[in-house]
């Protein structure tokens, strides 16, 4: 009788559980620990030395005389300032890269010829200029040109120069779709080309329109090198933080991380049920 060989072990479906569960511990652990120091009563910010459960660092804590016994957010008058810059420069952003984006995204699928390709480059190198040429370029030509001071203003500009190359992506995605022969049957039946754009090519576009926005909107908030160096004397909440981690990390910057965190969980949930409620 000639012995039974045995099958070699399979130890794939090992190695992928064991991949996906350090992939996601590298991923998850930080912010897990970021919100552990959040909560956590020790004022040098670690989830590893728990020194009592507190939410100081989110409410702050003053005594019967008004006096401040722990600064948490609503002390932070500089954080607060700077979200509120950060909304503002991000509006801003989102009216000038939408537009610009478009129109860039109906010159390339429209225009024909040699010139797309040269074209394309042009619109599509800001994406690949580093932050920092592109901030101080910004706040240098606007100063010099036109004697506008480094501020929001130019922080804005120098954002929308990169911000406004996604939106262009995107809305070529979108284009390339697009049954075209709609637009002609509207131009046939005498539409003027603007209004064959505003009832037909527009609305297709609606969708894009508003994830391109939410997309400027998110970009400009966490961007930091060419708002750093466009924005002047001028701060927005990123810069800020950054210019406190040189001092080490403070509680109430995880206190600020976990409320993103929470905002993020709460929207993508939104989203994702009404995804669902629509196809359901």
């Amino acid at each position: 009788m000639s012995a039974q060989t045995k099958a070699p072990a399979d130890w794939s479906g090992v190695i992928l559980k064991a991949y996906v569960a350090l992939f996601l511990g590298f991923m998850f652990l930080p912010i897990l620990l970021m919100a552990g120091a959040a909560f956590n009563a020790n004022p040098t910010p670690s989830a590893l030395d728990w020194r009592g459960f507190t939410t100081d660092w989110f409410t702050g804590r003053t005594d019967e005389a008004g006096r401040v016994l722990v600064r948490g957010l609503p002390q932070e008058t500089r954080f607060l300032q700077g979200l509120k810059h950060s909304i503002l420069i991000a509006l801003g952003v989102i009216a000038i890269s939408v537009p610009l984006g478009l129109a860039g995204a109906l010159l390339l699928t429209r225009l024909g010829g040699r010139a797309t390709g040269p074209l394309y480059t042009a619109l599509v190198s800001p994406l690949l200029t580093p932050g920092i040429v592109l901030g101080v370029s910004t706040m240098i030509f606007w100063r010099d040109a036109f004697g506008v001071q480094a501020g929001l203003f130019t922080a804005m500009l120098a954002q929308s120069c990169f911000i406004a190359s996604y939106c262009m992506l995107m809305f070529m995605a979108r284009l390339q779709r697009q049954d075209r022969s709609l637009e002609e049957a509207a131009l046939d039946l005498g539409a003027s080309g603007f209004f064959a754009f505003r009832r037909v090519t527009l609305p297709y576009l609606a969708p894009t329109i508003v994830a391109a926005s939410a997309i400027a909107f998110l970009q400009s908030n966490e961007n930091y090198n060419t708002t750093f160096f466009a924005i002047g004397s001028s701060w927005t909440l990123v810069t800020e933080i950054g210019a406190r981690m040189r001092f080490g990390v403070s509680p109430t910057i995880n206190a600020i991380g976990v409320i993103f965190i929470l905002l993020t969980v709460v929207f993508a949930a939104l989203w994702a049920f009404s995804l669902r409620k629509k196809t359901a």
